[in-house]
């Protein structure tokens, strides 16, 4: 059999892959991206979001979490839970109904679509005539009740979906009941609001959006009682008891309504404008929740004075002579009250307010005076300010995690302390392995913690460096205060803030050291900071030094922006992570890369200039390295000058194009007439396509010009301890590689720990690896004697790694954007190279070592690079003799942000954003999956209160 094996072929290898390796995307972390809609069952404790792409969302406790998506990717209108049934029902922008249902299967619940419908008019009908508008699950749990803008309100059967025509509510069969003086046909268009009677399922609310509202009795099939209103219908709530319901209307105001046995009209009790008698804009939504001390609780959303608040998106509470406005950062898609829903219950005695708005999930705790926000353990707002860079860091010792979780709570003072109160299902997934970070930064000039270990991403804490530098913004400014008299009484909440004060202050860069627990960040206009955990407040000078990477060169002028302004004298900095030391690289550009050896208190930066070595512990610049090309005129305009480029850049373009058709002509004899060139270049690209077709694997490296701007940019750092010099002493090393495809490296001398500060951190020039094919360098790691990556700094010294070998001679990987190589050591001679698979124009994006452990056993793992591609794919490819393992696709390759965002873990994970607010997890390993796995089971249902069973435990809650 051996002979039709095709080579490399090998069966023991294949099943290993099985067992080591396997793609999935996991879970979905943060906020969803354009929510559209919002529902909530009281039943189940469950929140349901939707989006305008077809997306839909259920949470309930932390790790309890659905995902369903409509084929149609329409935009999700509206949300209905069944009544006391593990179902809901979504209507889409297309006019079509879904019904799903929460079904166990495999021993966890899931989100399935059961049935899907469109409601159709009679031929040559207009699509009003059945357009939804509003939507009402009856308590039967038997049929959905469909208002339209017609007025016709459609019956239709549950779980089947079908239209119960005789049983219709037509817009002439309302009129019949009510006087003709008080209304016309026009008055019973466009169904804006339906709603059950609290105490008799036989009745329900029908509000037309002129003003008509009518009870009608289902038994008897007609209008029971009809009211009128002057103004425009927006929508109605029952109170608790039934005697009485809440209209909000166009102009501001709300009205209530009394529901007497003996009059079939009514007259409103009360009208009141809470924000007039300016004119106002729309109330679209209200509750009236009762309580037992008699100050009922008023909450709507809208009713700001047009003229001077018309732009506010606010929802406002009001108990007795509290009223506050909560003022939200972006528009309230929707929002909901959670209060008891024990039928028995005399009082609302609401808990919580739950709001989505377009950007963030804010919860109110209405229990505690003053009405403090509830700090989410999920949907975390990730793009409270954009998203500029993220940095993972596996397996955080415990130690380290408290005093990180320890920091943050003395931020989270302010908040509630109330328990989360959308609290349905059991999440049934093992507890995480390990301690997990996911750090994030921001536009704004922070920096923030998230528990990425599980399911949830949580935030942990906040690191700010806007302290550090003068700003237009004063950091003691509060926004929530409000003078004594103001009205209307706004109050900010959320944390979503897409204004940075100062694109500067942007975070390009993170490196933590997990062991020691210093701190990197290094930011847009070439500010890097390195700080240190302190568990209390403290106030000091930060130290300030600068690193002109363009010492030696002279005729350049930056075109850029300026440096940030630090501030003089000491610096008041919160519990956490406190900057010590400030490096200023000159020209003051983006860092591109940033490298930290907290062993050897030595921190590395990059711009596209050069790249510099800082002593962290003397607080002394070691060296710089410029790095800069004499043609790199682009590396000196920065950023916001880019575009002024763009014409130059096209111009180099065709003229390289222009270059190699000229060179390519002189390489095939030079002179000859036109017919003879013309028959030369027809062969010539002939050859090529048979050089292609023969080799497909492979493809020829195009190799780049010295002249291509930015050669210069730093792309990648790396400390290394290794034989640099000879084969007999290792000793630390720093290598940097550029974007001009050249590898760098120093030796370094480190004094030994007790003459540290006496003597200083030497730095010299050993070696200088040009690629031929000039491809920027991605990545560059240093194989120890057993072909294993070196471990990171203070990794031996903890017990978590071996130490590295070195007896065994050492080998250097470099990896580029278009090829990986490996050279020896000392002498850097080129031993083993794998060339991209590229028909496409495929090229290295992301590179990391990743660590595979078999799901089979446990003595068994080995360590592999993870490749991401400006292709969206993922390829494994073994160390140290670079065969390809498997291939993923995983991100769209249209998806430029999402490629450029991707992270990966150091266990075979990985994140990347699928959308501003959004990381999609994904995991390469069979061994390390991190995926909801949860269950909802049917509460039983009493004539007392709802109990609600949660996995093997039954726990009677009161909701």
């Amino acid at each position: 059999m051996r002979r039709f094996l095709r080579p490399g072929h090998d069966p023991v290898r294949e099943r290993l892959k099985r067992d080591l390796f396997q793609f999935n995307k996991t879970v979905e972390h943060g906020f969803p991206h354009q929510p559209s809609a919002l529902g909530y069952s009281p039943f189940l404790r469950l929140m349901a979001i939707g989006t305008r792409s077809g997306a839909i969302k259920l949470y309930g406790a932390p790790g309890v979490e659905f995902m369903g998506l409509h084929e149609e990717n329409n935009t999700v209108m509206q949300i209905h839970f069944i009544p006391d049934q593990c179902q809901l029902v979504t209507l889409l922008d297309d006019n079509s109904l879904h019904l799903w249902s929460l079904k166990q299967h495999g021993g966890a619940s899931e989100l399935r679509e059961e049935h899907r419908f469109t409601l159709k008019g009679p031929p040559g009908s207009p699509p009003s005539a059945t357009q939804v508008t509003a939507v009402l699950p009856h308590s039967s749990q038997e049929v959905l009740y469909l208002g339209t803008e017609s007025g016709n309100i459609f019956v239709v059967e549950l779980p089947s979906l079908g239209v119960l025509e005789d049983r219709t509510i037509t817009p002439e069969a309302v009129l019949q009941r009510i006087p003709e003086d008080n209304c016309n046909r026009r008055s019973c268009e466009m169904v804006e609001a339906l709603r059950e009677h609290p105490k008799n399922p036989d009745q329900i609310l029908i509000g037309y959006s002129r003003g008509l509202i009518v009870l009608w009795d289902l038994q008897n099939n007609k209008a029971t009682h009809h009211f009128l209103s002057s103004q425009q219908l927006e929508n109605l709530y029952w109170q608790r008891d039934g005697s009485k319901f809440i209209s909000c209307h166009y102009d501001g105001s709300y009205t209530q309504w009394p529901v007497s046995s003996d009059n079939r009209q009514s007259e409103p009790l009360e009208n009141t404008v809470p924000y007039g008698p300016f004119p106002c804009k729309a109330i679209s939504k209200i509750y009236w929740q009762t309580t037992k001390n008699g100050l009922p609780y008023i909450i709507f959303q809208g009713g700001m004075p047009r003229a001077s608040y018309g732009d506010r998106h606010s929802i406002s509470v009001i108990h007795g002579s509290q009223q506050t406005a909560f003022d939200f950062t972006s528009r309230v898609i929707d929002f909901f009250i959670i209060f008891s829903s024990d039928p028995a219950a005399e009082f609302d005695d609401p808990s919580a307010l739950v709001v989505l708005a377009e950007e963030e999930l804010v919860v109110i705790d209405l229990k505690s005076a003053g009405w403090p926000a509830v700090h989410p353990p999920y949907l975390a707002s990730l793009h409270c300010s954009a998203i500029t860079c993220s940095h993972h860091v596996s397996n955080i010792p415990l130690k380290l995690w408290e005093r990180i979780i320890s920091a943050g709570s003395k931020q989270n003072i302010h908040y509630s302390s109330m328990p989360w109160p959308i609290d349905g299902g059991t999440n049934i997934a093992p507890d995480p392995p390990q301690r997990d970070l996911l750090l994030t930064g921001h536009e704004d000039g922070t920096v923030r913690f998230w528990d990425a270990s599980g399911v949830c991403l949580h935030l942990l804490y906040k690191l700010s460096t806007v302290r550090v530098f003068l700003t237009d913004a004063d950091p003691n400014d509060n926004m929530n205060t409000l003078g004594e008299d103001e009205w209307p009484p706004l109050r900010k909440v959320g944390t979503f803030d897409p204004y940075s004060d100062d694109p500067r202050l942007g975070i390009q860069k993170i490196y933590l050291c997990k062991y020691s627990g210093y701190l990197a960040v290094a930011g847009t206009a070439g500010q890097v900071l390195v700080m240190e955990l302190n568990d209390e407040d403290a106030e000091h000078v930060v130290d300030h030094a600068e690193a002109d990477l363009l010492q030696d060169q002279e005729g350049y002028r930056w075109k850029g922006h300026e440096k940030l302004k630090t501030r003089d004298g000491p610096v008041q900095f919160e519990a956490g992570f406190q900057p010590f030391v400030l490096v200023q690289c000159q020209p003051p550009a983006v860092v591109t890369s940033l490298a930290l050896h907290s062993e050897w208190k030595l921190v590395a930066f990059g711009t596209s200039h050069g790249f510099g070595l800082f002593d962290h512990q003397q607080k002394r610049l070691v060296f710089v390295k410029c790095t800069l090309h004499p043609s790199d005129q682009l590396a000196l305009e920065g950023p916001l000058s880019r575009v002024k480029s763009l014409k130059k850049s096209l111009r180099q373009s065709f003229r390289r194009i222009r270059r190699s058709r000229v060179s390519s002509r002189k390489r095939r004899g030079g002179g000859g007439n036109a017919s003879e060139v013309q028959e030369a270049n027809a062969k010539f690209d002939q050859d090529v396509l048979q050089e292609m077709e023969l080799a497909p694997v492979q493809r020829k490296i195009e190799a780049r010009s010295a002249e291509d701007s930015f050669t210069g940019f730093v792309r990648t750092l790396y400390f290394a301890d290794t034989f640099l010099r000879d084969s007999s002493r290792h000793c630390p090393s720093l290598w940097a590689g550029t974007n001009g495809g050249t590898v760098y490296a120093f030796c370094l001398r480190v004094p030994p720990a007790e003459r540290r500060m006496d003597e200083p951190v030497r730095a010299e020039q050993a070696k200088e690896i040009q690629l031929m094919h000039r491809a920027p360098v991605v990545g560059i790691l240093v194989l120890d004697g057993r072909s294993t990556p070196l471990p990171e700094p203070l990794e031996v010294a903890h017990d978590l790694s071996k130490s590295p070998d070195m007896q065994g001679s050492h080998q250097l990987l470099v990896v580029s954007e278009e090829q990986f190589k490996v050279f020896t050591l000392p002498k850097v001679s080129s031993k083993l190279k794998l060339k991209l698979t590229a028909l496409e124009g495929c090229r290295v994006r992301k590179v990391t070592v990743a660590n595979f452990g078999s799901c089979k056993t446990d003595d068994y793992s080995e360590n592999d690079l993870a490749v991401l591609t400006n292709l969206g794919d993922i390829q494994i490819i073994s160390l140290p003799f670079l065969k390809l393992q498997i291939r993923y696709p995983c991100i769209r390759k249209e998806d430029v942000s999402g490629i450029a965002s991707c992270v990966f873990t150091k266990y075979g994970q990985g994140f990347y954003l699928i959308s501003p607010s959004e990381f999609e997890r994904f995991s390469l390993s069979t061994k390390w999956l991190v995926e909801p796995r949860c269950i909802v089971d049917m509460p039983e249902v009493t004539s007392n209160n709802h109990v609600h069973k949660s996995g093997s435990e039954n726990a009677a809650r009161k909701s």
